[in-house]
């Protein structure tokens, strides 16, 4: 699942969030080769969750 959140900015701070209420981060934040400014974060089930611009 991937949620598309409007800025870099966004990404960060949400992804800090998730990270500080136990979530684990697997990846970024971080540009990616085709040019998507995204995080990784687990789920509780473990599925990945995007959180790009």
């Amino acid at each position: 699942m991937t949620f598309s959140v409007g800025s870099e900015q966004v990404v960060d701070q949400l992804t800090e969030m998730f990270r500080q209420d136990g979530h684990e981060v697997v990846g970024g934040p971080r540009r990616t080769g085709d040019g998507y400014y995204e995080s990784v974060v687990l789920d509780p089930d473990g599925n990945p969750v995007e959180i790009t611009v």
